[in-house]
Order: structure tokens, then C-alpha cells, then sequence
């Protein structure tokens, strides 16, 4: 009987056991990151830019809205919020309440498609197929039908009222101590939202530091960003991965971006040009998939720095 059902019952054991970690320690067990950027031009002050993504908030998940909460103590020159702040119809106001700190600071945000509809439950396999196929999203798959539509202009109104751009395909300028700071958005090429013919054209002579924001790092927006000359881009979606083996790393980005750039900074290139490429592992996960493997929550402080 033990030669039998001891592999069975040992490997069912394991499974059970990282399940356990997944979702019970690891999901929770959030970080945060910092990196240095060499962006700015030559003799700017650098700027300290807190980068949160994919909070995926559920109602009642205490923990998480804490430790948002707590990042104002990093006291950051201004925040970017690169969306999927929801994953519960009930969670605008939770939150508004988790942010509202760091809504203290000047920021900018985008939404990603989870802030406009309500997660469906889904074979994780799926992702594995949709990458091996090239389809990701609405981006080669059938318009989703009998979604729950979140209330995403309660998040909208939120965030504009604390001060926060709202960058859905359009532009926006910050002030950080006589700075200007211009920031370029496009919607979630997720689901086709992004109009980029709408903000094309590069940064404005006016600004001091102009940079791209966009919650999907799909290539057709990461080009186009790179093409215009941003120096740096701002992205989330990807969860970096999310479930992850160890010492090999991501398996899927849900986007066509490639897995060794699934989280943070890389470069990305483009008719010639060269930009930085920040993509956040995110703060959450959808509510039917709460677990992460190799891959823990975080939240990322980017220190921006003039040229070498």
C-alpha cells in the first residue's frame, strides 16, 4: 500500500504545501523596491517617483490597504499609478482610503482593464495557451461578453479630486519644486482602449523631463513611446508573472512583451532610439487566482537621475 500511493500522497502534500505559501504567506507578504534611474538631464535635482500598479483591491484585505498607507512615509516627489486598482466592484472605497496618504503627493494615474470590469474566473492554463498562440487580452481573442462593469468613475472622480492626472490618452505636467515634469498616458492596450495617434508627437519643449505611462507594456505602445524619444516608461499589467519558478523565472506576461522583461528595469528600443522600460510586479492579485510563487507583491520608490 505505501509503494503503492507514497508518491501520490508526497507530491499531493507538496502541492498542498505551496499552496499554502502562495496564497497564505507569499501574496501577502509585500516589498518594496528601489531603483536609480540615469534619466534626468545633466544637473536636474533628482526626483524620487513612488510606482504602484495592479493593487487588485478586494474588500476586507486590511493588510494591503496598511501597508499603502504606509508608503507616504517615503515621501515621494509625486506618484504614478499605473491601474488595476480594483478587483471588486464593492473596493473603490477601500481604495480611495489606501491611497488617500500618498494622495497627499502630486501624482498621475491610468486604468488598466480590471478597473473598468469586474475579474472572471479562468483556467490559469489559459494563459499558457494564449501566449503560445499570440493572443492576449482582447487582442486577438472574442470581446468578452456578460463582464461586471466596476464603477470606475468613482475611482476616476477620487483620484482627479485629490489632484491626480488623469492621463487616459492625453497629456499632463507636474511641478515639483519648479520642475516641469511631463507625463504622457495612453488607455489599457489591454482592450484596445490606447489611442496613441491622439498624444503622438514626443515631449514638449516646455517641460524639464517628459516621460510615457501605460498599464499594459504591449510593443506597439512601448514602441511608440521609445520612437518619440521618451526617456523612460511606466507600466504594470503583468503582475511580474505572478506564479513563477524559482531560478528560471516568468512563463507568461499576459501581453506580448517578453518574459525577461516582465518586472522591473530594462530598455526597450525603437526606430532607433532608446528608452528605460520600468514594468511593476504589482501589489495584488485577480480574487479567483490569490496566490504568487517567486514573485512577491511589491510597491517601487525609482530614483531619477540626471545622464552620465
Amino acid at each position: 500500500m505505501r509503494a503503492r500511493y507514497g508518491v501520490p500522497l508526497g507530491i499531493t502534500a507538496v502541492a498542498a504545501a505551496g499552496l499554502l505559501y502562495s496564497a497564505g504567506f507569499e501574496a501577502r507578504s509585500f516589498r518594496l523596491r528601489r531603483v536609480t534611474i540615469p534619466v534626468l538631464p545633466s544637473g536636474m535635482r533628482p526626483l524620487r517617483v513612488l510606482h504602484v500598479s495592479d493593487i487588485h483591491m478586494v474588500s476586507g484585505q486590511r493588510k494591503k490597504q496598511r501597508w499603502l498607507r504606509s508608503l507616504a512615509g517615503l515621501r515621494p516627489d509625486f506618484v504614478i499609478n499605473t491601474g488595476d486598482n480594483l478587483s471588486d466592484p464593492e473596493g473603490v472605497p477601500e481604495v480611495l482610503d489606501a491611497l488617500g496618504p500618498l494622495m497627499e503627493f502630486p501624482g498621475a494615474y491610468v486604468f488598466g482593464s480590471n478597473d473598468y470590469y469586474g475579474p472572471k474566473l479562468r483556467n490559469p492554463a489559459r494563459y499558457l495557451i494564449e501566449k503560445a498562440q499570440g493572443r492576449h487580452g482582447l487582442n486577438g481573442n472574442a470581446p468578452a461578453v456578460g463582464v461586471v462593469h466596476n464603477p470606475w468613475e468613482d475611482l476616476r472622480d477620487g483620484f482627479d479630486a485629490a489632484g491626480w492626472l488623469n492621463l487616459t490618452n492625453t497629456r499632463g505636467m507636474l511641478k515639483i519644486d519648479g520642475v516641469a515634469v511631463e507625463m504622457t498616458g495612453v488607455d489599457d492596450p489591454h482592450i484596445k482602449r490606447d489611442r496613441y495617434a491622439s498624444v503622438a508627437g514626443g515631449p514638449s519643449a516646455s517641460a524639464d523631463f517628459s516621460m510615457g505611462v501605460v498599464h499594459a507594456p504591449y510593443l506597439r505602445s512601448l514602441d511608440a513611446f521609445t520612437a518619440d524619444g521618451y526617456p523612460l516608461i511606466l507600466a504594470g499589467h503583468t503582475h511580474g508573472g505572478q506564479l513563477c519558478v524559482p531560478f528560471y523565472g516568468a512563463l507568461v506576461t499576459n501581453c506580448d512583451l517578453d518574459t525577461d522583461r516582465v518586472k522591473g528595469l530594462s530598455t526597450h528600443t525603437s526606430e532607433g532610439n532608446t528608452s528605460y522600460l520600468h514594468v511593476s510586479a504589482g501589489c495584488g492579485t485577480n480574487r479567483y487566482t490569490p496566490v504568487r510563487f517567486a514573485c512577491p507583491p511589491e510597491a517601487t520608490l525609482l530614483t531619477l537621475v540626471g545622464r552620465e
